[in-house]
């Protein structure tokens, strides 16, 4: 037994110091077929499933196997949820489906697009890459477009997602202007933030499936210029990048004028990029400064980004779509952990375009002992946190993870007053003069912390409970696609569920489908 072990250990050593070499030679080429697979999938579903004008006759099916559920005896019947596999989701937690009763939700159409209201009804299973195609040649985008082509916008309302233009709207909430539900009853209703369905309105945000089935929804969206100008700044300092943030975001003044797009990546304490971008028509003249970043042989978005930090300010035009798509390829810089060697030239121009992994292929082959490691050695998270206490937020990333690059996007948090939701109101201290809303920001931490690195003692729980102990201190929330290790007490703590229980009772999701902290 001892010999097998040190062997298995072995392999295992092997395996975790040659991952790159694995990732390129089997991984790639299985993902691009399993990507393949999907694309062929879905193309079969538009063409022979897909039908928009048949949208009320696919919500009458879902109906009706809701109203089955109901005539099952109440003691045999088991909660609902999707009978979308869990390796399809973005998420990073494995919720136990096979211990539900599973409803397909097949619905994967652009309903219309509304220009005179300036927004787009579709259903839930549209991703983000398939609405940016659709809407960007068209002279619009989503008003919170996520940066991942795979995410549904479904699974975004239900959960929560900001973006780089969320420092003028808001959390991906704040872009939705009503939702379709077919409730555990069977009944269907149309929620929007005036209606009699207002109260659920308000909590469906961060719920993660647990009011009801999301059918469709109507999303708001902004007229566009085909290309951004974006400015790189790079910054050192701290306290420099910290006040220059809060500055451009506007969360010191109101009346300023803020940039359309505006994020920083963090590549050390002391060392940030601020990129600062607005909509523009390119001059004649500056033809050869337009930028497509996300062309499969260019350098890492990231590491572009990076590289101002030697070349100093600078300025390029964009195309919107790539902007918008242009943490794809690397999943942000999540691939180089798994590649360390994929930047570099030789690699870009011979296989860059295999990049990205698919993450549904990743999930997919995701064994117990796989997500065990990864788990252990991996950090995955996007946490909204308070803008007056992003130096705190950089200090405590350092101490816990010790990891860079980080992002940091600024988003409005509204206080809504008698309509809650999930989320508590920001604090006085955290408001924008004159406004009823607070200037936050996505911590995003994605990677292998430095400990893990030097092959040092990492506690990983430990690590993420001290970190959900700080966000709960300063009034934040962790994006809950994430693993979470609060117990019930604390994430009752940080999350206000009076009127989720509520809700909960009014339109019969008790009993019928799993609770949000269960889930």
């Amino acid at each position: 037994m001892g010999e097998k072990a040190g062997l298995l250990q072995r392999i295992g050593r092997w395996l975790e110091n040659n991952r790159g070499i694995i990732v390129t030679f089997i991984v790639l080429p299985l993902s691009l077929l399993f990507g393949f697979y999907m694309s062929f999938r879905r193309w079969l579903i538009r063409k022979f499933v897909s039908a928009p004008k048949k949208h009320d006759e696919r919500v009458k099916a879902i109906q009706k196997q809701v109203q089955e559920w109901n005539k099952l005896p109440k003691d045999g019947r088991k909660m609902m949820c999707t009978a979308r596999p869990n390796w399809q989701s973005l998420s990073t937690t494995f919720f136990r489906k096979d211990l539900c009763h599973q409803v397909p939700i097949p619905m994967y159409d652009i309903l219309f697009l509304r220009e005179d209201v300036l927004s787009i009804i579709v259903q839930p299973m549209v991703t983000v890459g398939e609405a940016t195609a659709f809407l960007v040649p068209r002279g619009y985008t989503l008003a919170v477009c996520l940066e991942v082509a795979d995410a549904t916008l479904g699974g975004l309302a239900m959960g929560v997602g900001m973006t780089t233009y969320s420092h003028k709207v808001g959390l991906y909430q704040e872009a939705v202007i009503a939702y379709q539900m077919v409730l555990g009853d069977g009944s269907v209703i149309r929620a929007t933030k005036d209606n009699e369905y207002s109260d659920l309105f308000h909590c469906l945000p961060w719920s993660h499936g647990t009011l009801g089935f999301l059918v469709a929804l109507e999303l708001q969206i902004i007229k566009i210029k085909p290309h951004l100008k974006m400015e790189y700044i790079p910054v050192r300092g701290k306290k420099q990048y910290c006040d220059m943030m809060r500055d451009l975001s506007g969360a010191l003044d109101k009346d300023r004028k803020v940039p359309d797009y505006l994020e920083a990546t963090v590549f050390s304490k002391d060392e940030a990029v601020i990129m600062v971008g607005n909509f523009a028509d390119v001059p004649s003249n500056e033809q050869h400064k337009i930028n497509h970043v996300n062309t499969w042989f260019k350098p890492w978005f990231f590491k572009y980004v990076e590289s101002f930090l030697k070349k100093g300010e600078g300025y390029e035009y964009i195309p919107l779509e790539d902007y918008l798509m242009r943490h794809n390829r690397a999943i942000f810089w999540v691939v180089e952990t798994m590649i360390p060697f994929a930047n570099h030239p030789l690699f870009r121009y011979t296989l860059g375009w295999l990049l990205p992994p698919q993450i549904a292929f990743l999930k997919f082959t995701t064994t117990p002992g796989i997500r065990a490691l990864t788990f252990t050695k991996q950090v995955f998270q996007d946490i909204v946190l308070p803008m007056n206490q992003l130096e705190d937020q950089i200090d405590k990333n350092e101490e816990l993870f010790d990891l860079y690059p980080i992002l940091i996007y600024p988003c409005r948090v509204y206080d809504h007053g008698q309509h809650k939701g999930q989320l508590r109101p920001p604090r006085k201290e955290q408001l924008v003069p004159g406004t009823n809303y607070g200037m936050f920001n996505d911590l995003g931490v994605y990677g292998v912390p430095r400990p893990v690195l030097e092959k040092k003692r990492f506690d990983a729980v430990a690590a993420m409970r001290e970190m959900e102990r700080f966000c709960c201190d300063v009034g934040g929330y962790p994006f809950l696609y994430a693993d979470t290790f609060m117990t019930r007490e604390e994430f009752e703590k940080m999350f206000d569920l009076t009127a989720y229980e509520q809700v909960r009772k009014k339109y019969f999701a008790e009993g019928a489908f799993p609770h949000l902290f269960d889930k």
